[in-house]
């Protein structure tokens, strides 16, 4: 503990001096402060002090990105007469995705990793560092995506954004790991409260899907950080911008079969949409394209998918509030249905459209240059899902169909199986639209759905990818402590060789003068051709009668497998207890010997991290 606090208290003096000499150019006042205070108070009261301070500041730019985008919205779509609105359903579109691409190719060079991949790859593969770029650029690329018309949500640049800020946070005041990634998850947890006005659906974001595979105790940082980002989203934001929704019906048992079908519905439309999403990555990237032309070729898919159904034009979230509130022929006024006669077929194959083409919006939005997530596309696609599903039962004749709660209930089952996050999207609904009592129809519904979703793919197929390479951390947790070990750090640099065409006797002097108990035989060009042991040396040593002229090549083995440096780790231990020996070579694609590889290391290692991890 004396070492601990010596060292914290060099590194304020060494701040303190920094501070003196270069002036507020290198220290801020209030980080002086700060640092005192690291000092001065124990870690939990510092933690949530960090909480608060990463809370405020991440919900405050959820506020600002939100604010900023609805006005953009509110303008085009409230403050022109439908025959502009068309231009701008062409024009606005098309130029956010490939301003976006712009700005990235510009100002970010290029580097446009973004969604909650991102967070997850920073977390397992970067100790939880986040590069300060990244506290901005989400905010510019999104707004400017999604604010002229990108079919997309702004929630995960959010979480991107509260994640990047608690990380800076925490590296500022040299930080551990693990507190770095808590600060990381309680700034991701602030952008989610303030965007949806949800704390508790943004805790159970951070449990559910960030801290995967991390285990904590420490929590109150990631609750105080939710309230911080819920009370500003309430205080700042306007009544309209905020996500919530006041009418609705009594939860009755009586209705459950109707959520038992939706459940089932919400998670079949789910694997649709991440099928489609997958399909069109595929495509985007395929194309023998610039990335300026790719962002040009999506943008004119989504300005043409827009102007024919303008529902698809930004978030959506206006929309699924016209559901709750009844007024449908709003949805149809602004686009070329108007000119049908409005009937209830004409509704519904005009939603059967727009959920069809949502996934492919979002995707072409997404992948061909512009900047959002799928949390928005998922509510929007689940509402509309929810109250099509109650237009088709009253159609065929039901009444006291619950209208209004099959809209809360499906947004919340589209989500659960999109982003593989039940919890998340019950508590979402549930705060939202201060629905508790629909937790029974919610869980129902968004269960369901999930289990539908993992029955198809276990774990979400956007991650999926980055979880097979052990890219980011799962709920295996031996795995994930595997993954984080690095093949090239156990590869004996030193291992000796000897020449296949060696005498025995030159084998001895080797083990004479040597310290190893394994021998790589190599050619002239230090190819490998077979390994020896002591154990083979060893009837040559202490039997004068042996033939020690031979050479080494007629007494060497092959070894019973071979290792590459791409070889990871798990794979590694695999083939070790395959082969049921300790020692392994490893070699080069052109079969140059690099050196062995010792088991007994890779176990030392994993019990190493495995204490760390468990401190």
């Amino acid at each position: 503990m004396k070492i601990h606090n010596k060292k914290k208290y060099l590194s304020f003096l060494k701040f303190k001096r920094d501070f003196q000499k270069y002036g507020l150019e290198k220290a801020r006042s209030y980080e002086l402060i700060l640092h005192w205070l690291n000092n001065r108070l124990s870690r939990n009261q510092f933690l949530v002090l960090s909480g608060i301070l990463v809370g405020c500041t991440a919900g405050l730019a959820g506020v600002i990105l939100k604010t900023l985008v609805h006005n953009i919205h509110n303008f085009i779509t409230t403050k022109v007469h439908f025959e502009y609105q068309i231009l701008f359903y062409i024009v606005f579109p098309f130029l956010g995705i490939v301003l976006t691409t712009m700005i990235v190719l510009t100002l970010f060079k290029g580097q446009d990793r973004k969604g909650i991949g991102a967070i997850l790859y920073e977390i397992a593969q970067n100790s939880s560092i986040v590069a300060s770029v990244k506290m901005y650029s989400q905010v510019i690329q999104s707004a400017v995506t999604v604010g002229l018309g990108g079919s997309a949500g702004l929630e995960s640049p959010i979480a991107v954004t509260g994640a990047a800020i608690g990380s800076n946070y925490a590296q500022t005041y040299r930080l551990s790991y693990k507190e770095r990634t808590l600060l990381l998850a309680a700034g991701a947890t602030a952008g989610i409260a303030s965007a949806f006005n949800a704390p508790i659906a943004g805790i159970m974001f951070a449990f559910e899907i960030l801290l995967t595979g991390v285990v904590f105790t420490d929590f109150i940082p990631l609750v105080v950080a939710a309230v911080c980002g819920s009370l500003l989203s309430r205080i700042l934001l306007q009544e309209d911008v905020l996500f919530r929704f006041y009418t609705r019906e009594a939860f009755n048992y009586k209705n459950v079969p109707y959520y038992l079908i939706l459940g089932l519905v919400t998670g079949l439309y789910a694997r649709y949409f991440v099928i489609i999403s997958q399909k069109v990555e595929h495509f985007i990237k395929g194309l023998q394209l610039s990335r300026m032309r790719k962002a040009m070729f999506g943008g004119a898919v989504l300005s043409l998918l827009c102007v024919l159904f303008p529902p698809l034009f930004g978030e959506g979230y206006e929309t699924v509030k016209a559901f709750t509130n009844g007024n449908t022929h709003s949805i149809i006024e602004n686009s070329f249905f108007r000119y049908f006669e409005i009937g209830d077929w004409t509704i519904i194959v005009f939603l059967i459209l727009v959920l069809l083409l949502k996934a492919f919006a979002t995707s072409f939005t997404i992948f061909s240059g512009g900047n959002g997530g799928n949390f928005a596309p998922s509510l929007f696609a689940g509402g509309t899902l929810g109250y099509l599903f109650a237009l088709v039962c009253q159609h065929i004749g039901f009444t006291d169909v619950p209208v209004t709660n099959l809209v809360l209930v499906g947004m919340a089952g589209a989500m659960s199986g999109v982003l593989y996050a039940p919890l998340t999207a019950i508590f979402l609904i549930a705060e939202s639209s201060f629905g508790y009592d629909l937790f029974i129809p919610l869980m129902i519904v968004s269960v369901m759905s999930y289990l539908i979703a993992k029955w198809f793919s276990p774990i979400s197929p956007e991650l999926k990818s980055l979880a097979d390479e052990g890219k980011i951390l799962t709920n295996k947790h031996d795995k994930n402590l595997l993954f984080a070990l690095r093949t090239e750090d156990f590869i004996d640099q030193y291992s000796q060789t000897i020449n296949e065409n060696a005498s025995v006797t030159e084998l001895f002097e080797m083990v004479k003068n040597g310290d190893k108990n394994i021998f790589a035989v190599v050619d002239e060009n230090r190819k490998l051709k077979g390994v020896l042991t002591l154990d083979d040396i060893r009837p040559y040593l202490f039997n004068k009668e042996m033939d020690v002229s031979q050479l080494v090549i007629q007494i060497m083995k092959t070894p019973p497998a071979i290792l590459h440096r791409d070889n990871k780790p798990l794979d590694i231990l695999q083939t070790f207890d395959d082969t049921g020996v300790w020692n392994l070579p490893v070699v080069s694609e052109n079969n140059d010997f690099i050196g062995f590889i010792s088991k007994s290391s890779i176990l030392m290692s994993y019990r190493q991290l495995l204490k760390e991890y468990s401190d």
